[in-house]
């Protein structure tokens, strides 16, 4: 993927570097830590984020041969610059014991069926029902935020085995989830479009 790179984003990722060392990290698991780092300005995410090198191996190759790309909200959908992505939200419906969220991952997933990639920033409700179905994901990135439910949901996630990008704490939000799927989708497919 040609990027062109703006001069505030070399100056931001070089301060960032100046204070954060990512440079023991392989090579996805470092794209991310900083690309996510990099959109809140919160150094913490270096030591709150949980992930797997091998596991964004196998996302990062999904999802440039073309996996759907599934997200909870519009907002983590619009920090998505370069895919299409799906996001069912507005045709959901809250009910007793389903969340309007929840209820949209059930419709999306009957769209995509498996081997998608989930990006949840906003419901630990919609983080709870793709834990209950049978999606197959090529990866989840659960980074929900809030007070209630979103550790917990999180958590689970862990505990689940699915291939994951995940945090510890309460926070996330849509921005940093976007960021997660934005560096694989940023990185490279090969050693030749290294930029940088």
């Amino acid at each position: 993927m040609n990027r062109v790179i703006h001069p505030i984003e070399v100056e931001s990722y070089r301060r960032m570097r100046a204070r954060l060392d990512t440079s023991h990290l392989p090579p996805l698991t470092r794209a991310v830590v900083e690309r996510v780092v990099h959109s809140a300005a919160d150094l913490d995410y270096a030591t709150d984020l949980v992930m797997d090198e091998d596991e964004l191996v196998r996302a990062h190759t999904a999802l440039h041969a073309g996996a759907p790309v599934v997200v909870d909200v519009e907002m983590v959908a619009a920090g998505i610059t370069r895919r299409e992505t799906v996001c069912r939200l507005r045709d959901a419906v809250a009910r007793p014991g389903l969340t309007r969220s929840a209820h949209a991952i059930r419709l999306a997933h009957e769209q995509v069926g498996p081997g998608a990639l989930w990006v949840i920033g906003n419901a630990p409700t919609a983080l709870e029902e793709l834990l209950t179905l049978d999606a197959a994901p090529a990866l989840v990135i659960g980074l929900p935020v809030g007070f209630v439910g979103a550790v917990e949901s999180k958590a689970a996630l862990r505990e689940s085995g699915l291939p994951a990008v995940s945090n510890v704490s309460e926070k996330g939000g849509s921005a940093v989830a976007s960021a997660a799927l934005n560096a694989l989708l940023y990185h490279p497919t090969s050693p030749s479009e290294e930029t940088s």
